[in-house]
């Protein structure tokens, strides 16, 4: 697996950011997926997300502050995919950081798992613009 990770200073409180970042904006913040459906479980939520004939599952559940989310089952772009969102307080709003892992689980995994982290970075970076505009 491959880890990347992005940071973005954004004004608004935590407590503004950690509101915003709900399961189903992140999934539409990161912009390669639409929603299709979201069904709240004791322990998680569970987002069913897809593009262009491809669907996946996301679990997403809060990890002592984190929200946590990976990849479930068998579909989806990734043959592994598990992300961290952290919000911490910064000067006069906050700082937030996505940290992800993935693989494609392809022969070459040196390249095919650098593609796939190259591509979900741009999705990390993308989801952080979307957030700071949303909470401007």
């Amino acid at each position: 697996m491959r880890e990347v990770e992005v940071s973005r200073f954004v004004r608004a409180t935590p407590a503004e950011v950690r509101r915003a970042l709900t399961p189903t904006a992140l999934v539409e913040y990161e912009g390669s997926f639409s929603v299709v459906d979201v069904e709240e479980r004791d322990d998680a939520t569970v987002v069913t997300a897809g593009s262009r004939g491809l669907g996946l599952a996301l679990r997403f559940e809060e990890r002592d502050g984190t929200t946590y989310y990976t990849q479930g089952g068998d579909a989806g772009p990734f043959d592994a995919m598990e992300t961290w969102v952290t919000v911490r307080a910064e000067d006069d709003g906050s700082r937030v950081t996505i940290r992800s892992a993935v693989s494609l689980g392809l022969p070459l995994p040196n390249l095919t798992d650098r593609l796939a982290a190259w591509k979900r970075k741009g999705e990390l970076k993308r989801a952080l613009s979307s957030l700071s505009a949303d909470l401007g």
